[in-house]
């Protein structure tokens, strides 16, 4: 199997820290997304969507979506257990990085491809979305600002998908001028110790 991936993207960034995390190797494909070679035909069979990262089995077959892709793995080997061990821990998990990914990462990303330069020419760019996406991604990060000053992570006492989802949001968020607020003193500490993690070098 192979991993088609683009390096400074944030999505298949959670991948690669999640198979870092599980401590697994799967060999590494560059797609060159400036060069929009993942909107073109040979890759859209492989995923229709355009989007990274796939995950191309020795089969063939095509697994595409960061969550799915990671669900795969954690099916393959659940040791550690990033999404959980138990029916009531993948549940809550699964909900905590539903929550991060919708609610954080979404505002951030959607600022960010309505408001660079990157995606002109390439999305159909409203530049009125990106003061309310900013808004948006400020409110709920002052939100799981509050979540972290109980917890040591975001789904409770144990590291987790949902810690992968929100740590790529906010660390893409901040390389491209969309970063939080240094005011908010739990997300800072945890976000350092995501940093210390050997997995973030993925």
């Amino acid at each position: 199997m192979k991993l088609y991936d683009a390096t400074l993207a944030p999505n298949p960034r959670r991948v690669r820290i999640f198979l870092a995390e599980k401590g697994l190797s799967v060999p590494l494909e560059a797609v060159d997304m400036r060069a929009g070679i993942n909107r073109q035909p040979e890759f859209l069979v492989k995923n229709p969507m355009g989007a990274l990262p796939v995950l191309e089995l020795d089969d063939g077959s095509c697994i595409s979506e960061s969550l799915v892709i990671c669900e795969y793995f954690e099916d393959l080997h659940p040791e550690p257990a990033l999404i959980g061990r138990t029916p009531e821990e993948r549940a809550l998990t699964r909900m905590w990085e539903r929550r991060m990914e919708l609610e954080v990462m979404g505002p951030l990303l959607t600022a960010f491809r309505h408001g660079s330069s990157f995606f002109k020419g390439r999305i159909a760019q409203v530049p009125e979305m990106v003061a309310p996406s900013r808004a948006a991604a400020a409110k709920r990060l002052a939100w799981v600002d509050g979540l972290l000053a109980e917890r040591q992570f975001i789904a409770g006492d144990r590291y987790s998908i949902a810690d992968i989802t929100l740590f790529c949001g906010v660390d893409f968020g901040g390389r491209v001028g969309e970063g939080y607020d240094a005011g908010l003193k739990n997300l800072t500490r945890w976000h350092e110790a995501m940093k210390a993690r050997p997995s973030a070098a993925a």
